[in-house]
């Protein structure tokens, strides 16, 4: 890699963590709002309702205590659920619960709002939205991408 594409890179992620600040900062009594590691599990259980913990856990890639606790803060808040899977009651899976889905309306309409106006074009939002969503994907195939060899 270049200096020029690593200068690009390094913008890139400085910006996006700068934007991602100002969207969590956002939330701050429009939502009930957790940890960063519990907002993680509850994004990916809100995208995956019946998932395992273990699935969650290696979603998020958060080890097992960790995950633990984001969990039981979740359920302790009465955002997730556990119920026993139907056909193996050794298991169980993980779903977002009725007052889950409440607040990430809440979210969706402050976050609507607050981003409403900075890219009018709906072609350009398209484009911004699957770039992010092949950077997240990229990045969680490759979770050890910084030590990565040449």
């Amino acid at each position: 890699m270049d200096e020029k594409q690593t200068s690009q890179l390094f913008e890139l992620a400085d910006l996006i963590l700068a934007v991602g600040r100002h969207i969590q900062a956002s939330k701050k009594g429009a939502a009930e709002s957790g940890t960063p590691l519990e907002g993680a599990v509850m994004r990916f259980i809100d995208r995956h309702p019946g998932t395992t913990p273990g699935a969650a856990a290696e979603a998020t890639q958060l080890i097992s205590s960790n995950f633990s606790r984001a969990l039981r803060g979740l359920e302790s808040r009465g955002l997730v659920r556990r119920d026993v899977d139907e056909h193996d009651a050794r298991r169980v899976r993980l779903y977002p619960t009725e007052k889950a889905q409440e607040n990430l309306q809440r979210l969706r309409e402050t976050w609507s709002r607050l981003l409403d106006g900075t890219v009018t074009d709906p072609h350009e939002i398209d484009t911004v939205i699957a770039t992010l969503q092949r950077i997240e994907a990229q990045l969680t195939q490759n979770p050890g991408r910084p030590g990565k060899p040449r």
